[in-house]
């Protein structure tokens, strides 16, 4: 082999070894900039309780919101509407929760809205974003606790 020949051969490789930094480099760049979020559940349009007023029928919180989640009979009928969202930074760790709220709108014996509540976690606490309340104990508290204890049991705590 003569001279050039090596020098053929070293820039061949030299090259070689930049373009596959330059890839590695790039890859390693997309893992760390992307951020999956998932939205499980309902999805709440934007505007969409304030088309629900007190005294508005089923009917027309079925139009406006759609099917529940689930449906309660706790001391007078109510509809719950359940979402989760989650996030993980890198696509093989675990999803974290961000947010899990549970809207309720409760009803009177006439079937008309009597109130309406959008639920969450603030601070440890179950909280009504609506009102900017927490619930006191009741019925309806335990049962809001258990929804939100089996969508994300990490959030929370008694």
């Amino acid at each position: 082999m003569t001279l050039s020949d090596h020098r053929a051969i070293n820039s061949s490789a030299r090259r070689l070894a930049a373009c596959c930094t330059l890839a590695l480099g790039l890859a390693l760049a997309g893992c760390g900039s992307t951020v999956e979020t998932l939205q499980r559940g309902y999805v709440l349009q934007e505007g969409a309780l304030e088309q629900i007023p007190v005294g508005a029928t089923q009917e027309q919180v079925l139009i406006v919101l759609g099917t529940p989640s689930t449906v309660a009979t706790v001391s007078g009928e109510a509809f719950y509407y359940i979402s989760q969202k989650t996030q993980r930074d890198i696509a093989f760790l675990h999803h974290e929760i961000t947010d899990q709220r549970v809207i309720a709108v409760y009803f009177d014996k006439n079937r008309r809205v009597e109130r309406l509540a959008n639920y969450g976690i603030k601070d440890g606490k179950l909280f009504d974003y609506v009102s900017d309340t927490t619930q006191t104990g009741g019925k309806d508290l335990s049962y809001l606790r258990a929804l939100l204890r089996n969508m994300g049991p990490k959030m929370f705590s008694q």
